[in-house]
């Protein structure tokens, strides 16, 4: 038989995981960062593309300035979390297929002049992989907000623009205006008595068919 993960490891992941919006005082180290990435990178992407590039802001400063960004509703629960991922995607990522799917280097070809197909498959498994984190995040016992409540142009002109000294553009992951935001994540270690009722899911003769 094949091994599974035990029903308290199943709680933490799923059946009890809740998407916060209060944190307590507790900071998230670096270390812990690079566990997350470092565990959520083994899992499966199409054709090994891996383009999720991630933004970790961890400080007053790096929030202030996706502040402007933010639906009001997340406002609060961003400047308050210990750290916020912008989970974003790279639109070279095909530039790197050679090295990450050494078996069948050809593959570039596939996306050289297609914008179509590398805007959509950048997009799908940069969401993937955000939520592959997520997984990592709360494994290693940290808690999640995710959110899309969020303006992506904005976040997009400020962290991943060409304007200089205003993004992280001249950085070598961030090709100015390549990268493009998914979705924000905020991390750390959640107040659940803030939590309401767990609301709830969809029955799976509501959500699936057998056929």
């Amino acid at each position: 038989m094949e091994a599974i993960l035990n029903s308290d490891s199943l709680d933490i992941l799923f059946r009890t995981a809740r998407t916060f919006s209060e944190w307590q005082d507790r900071p998230v180290s670096d270390d812990l960062l690079r566990q997350i990435y470092n565990l959520l990178r083994w899992a499966p992407t199409s054709a090994n593309c891996c383009p999720m590039r991630v933004v970790f802001l961890r400080t007053a400063a790096a929030k202030e300035r996706l502040r402007p960004a933010l639906a009001p509703l997340n406002v609060v629960k961003t400047m308050t979390a210990p750290v916020t991922a912008i989970v974003a995607y790279d639109l070279r990522f095909y530039e790197k297929l050679a090295m990450l799917l050494p078996h069948n280097p050809a593959i570039r070809s596939y996306f050289d002049g297609n914008q179509r197909m590398i805007e959509t498959t950048a997009q799908r498994n940069s969401a993937l992989q955000g939520a592959y984190l997520m997984l990592a995040a709360r494994s290693l016992g940290l808690d999640c907000g995710p959110m899309s409540g969020f303006n992506n142009e904005l976040v997009d002109a400020e962290f991943f623009s060409a304007d200089p000294g205003e993004s992280v553009s001249e950085h070598p992951l961030f090709p100015a205006d390549l990268v493009r935001s998914n979705f924000l994540c905020n991390l750390g270690y959640g107040k659940r008595e803030s939590l309401r009722a767990r609301s709830p899911r969809l029955e799976f003769d509501e959500a699936c068919a057998l056929i």
